[in-house]
């Protein structure tokens, strides 16, 4: 513990935000980040508890005590290693993890809660500016070959943590740029896409063999799942050129609005409108791409999706963005004795909304109206919870005028030809099913073939796919090799 009396001492600090009229006009990161002082000063908060609870919020159980300890102490090398002991991505999850290890920080019981999450943000930062990310080459050669299906975080983290034992492998992406939502569903406003393409490059140096525009099977004809691919390779032949393949795909299914006037033009879902904006960021050409200038922008769906299609709104230039939520609005502050230490229910503003935004809670939409084909306007009304029962308030009715409607209603399952093809079996929601029992984990019911992250669990945080696909490459490799090193 590096300063006993440090969390009495000092106060919780936040990273800080460039001026809203200034970052709106550019797709680029705006957080200032802690510097070395700052950050210093934030771990000295730190009580190093007998039971860190952080660790157990943590997804990937970040050893959260002891980097911040070496912050302290100014050793930010041994900070690093720690970091990294866990966590593959530590630029990833610095940046858009929602840090559930924070609301476990005992701490938080009664006071702020250590910004542990500045802290990782901070420690990774200068690490690529120092050149400390090296890549880690496998001692030995394996001889064996591993398919992953899927270059998301799940598959990311799966495919380092396999090349770094020794296994040849090879990731496939059906889009044009490794990433996955990461790459395509994130914004470059909250991550830029530096930091995807630099570990890239160190994957590849460590060995791995990354095959974009590949669609492992097909998908449905009806599909809004983002693809670019150029070449399909089908599972059957997955299966014969590789000992072990590992599905890491993501929940790409997103929950529909069935209410009539859906098939006006104008509805679209989020992920038909974020990735088109990354992608003319990438340099890419689009034509007729879904843009909000001069619009009346309505997003669906309360949670972080419809919070980065509210940020590129107000980028694009919308005349006004109003964004929905069914539940009613939570408590600005949440009850910490009764939630203390699992994640809490309160009230979240986004820096996009800060940007510009009409936030509607417990509001349901009845209709989509519309003139000559195009979307006009929603017909909504508020709802209430009574009996366990959602129910409609009467005389809540509204007409509210909308341009432009993204659903961001979240996803409800992987592509279900991918699986089909495969023949893995689904559980109930759609997801492969595998377990994640210590012997024979992640592993599907077609022999040889594995799955990890969202196409398993569901839709889910990135801290929990790269957390997934280490768990994973664990079990891959003791398949393999009849045991394992790895840590699980």
């Amino acid at each position: 513990m590096g300063k006993i009396t440090g969390f009495m001492d000092y106060e919780r600090l936040e990273e800080g935000y460039k001026p809203v009229a200034e970052r709106v006009k550019h797709y680029k990161e705006f957080v200032i980040g802690l510097d070395a002082k700052q950050a210093n000063q934030q771990a000295a908060r730190c009580m190093d508890c007998g039971t860190p609870f952080c660790n157990s919020g943590c997804p990937v159980n970040n050893i959260i005590p002891d980097f911040n300890d070496m912050v302290f102490r100014n050793d930010w090398k041994n900070a690093l290693l720690t970091l990294h002991s866990t966590n593959n991505f530590p630029e990833f999850t610095g940046r858009i993890c929602p840090a559930p290890c924070e609301a476990a920080c005992t701490l938080n019981v009664n006071d702020d809660a250590v910004g542990i999450k500045s802290i990782e943000h901070a420690i990774i930062d200068r690490a690529w500016a120092e050149g400390w990310v090296t890549p880690q080459l496998a001692k030995h050669k394996t001889g064996k070959k591993v398919a992953v299906v899927g270059s998301g975080p799940a598959g990311m983290a799966a495919a380092q943590q396999l090349a770094r034992v020794g296994h040849d492998v090879t990731l496939f992406e059906k889009n044009d740029r490794v990433g996955g939502l990461l790459r395509y569903g994130i914004p470059d406003f909250k991550m830029e896409k530096i930091h995807i393409d630099r570990r890239v490059e160190q994957m590849k140096a460590e060995g791995v063999n990354f095959r974009c525009g590949v669609l492992v099977g097909e998908l449905p004809k009806d599909s809004k799942v983002t693809n670019w691919a150029k070449e399909t390779i089908t599972p059957a032949q997955l299966q014969k050129d590789f000992d072990a393949v590992l599905l890491t795909g993501g929940s790409e299914q997103s929950r529909d609005l069935p209410v009539p006037g859906r098939d006006l033009a104008g509805i679209h879902f989020a992920m038909e409108f974020l990735p088109q904006q990354n992608k003319v960021n990438a340099g890419d050409k689009l034509k007729d791409q879904l843009r909000a200038d001069g619009k009346h922008v309505i997003v669906i769906g309360g949670g972080d999706t419809g919070s980065d299609c509210v940020g590129t709104s107000n980028r694009h230039g919308a005349v006004s963005v109003t964004q929905f939520e069914l539940m009613p609005e939570p408590p600005k502050e949440e009850n910490r004795p009764m939630t203390w230490p699992y994640w809490p229910i309160k009230l979240r503003t986004s820096s996009s909304h800060e940007e510009g935004c009409q936030r509607e809670f417990a509001i349901s939409t009845k209709e989509f109206i519309g003139d000559k084909g195009k979307v006009t306007g929603l017909k909504t009304v508020h709802v209430e919870w009574k009996d366990g029962k959602m129910q409609e308030v009467p005389g809540s009715e509204q007409l509210l005028k909308a341009d432009l409607v993204l659903l961001a209603m979240g996803f409800v399952a992987p592509v279900s030809t991918v699986l089909k093809a495969f023949g893995v079996e689904a559980d109930n929601r759609g997801n492969a099913k595998a377990s994640t029992d210590f012997k024979g984990g992640y592993a599907t019911n077609v022999p040889k073939v594995f799955a990890a992250g969202d196409i398993r669990r569901g839709q889910s945080l990135v801290v929990w796919a790269i957390r997934e696909g280490r768990q994973a490459a664990r079990a891959v490799d003791e398949f393999l090799m009849g045991f394992s090193d790895l840590p699980r």
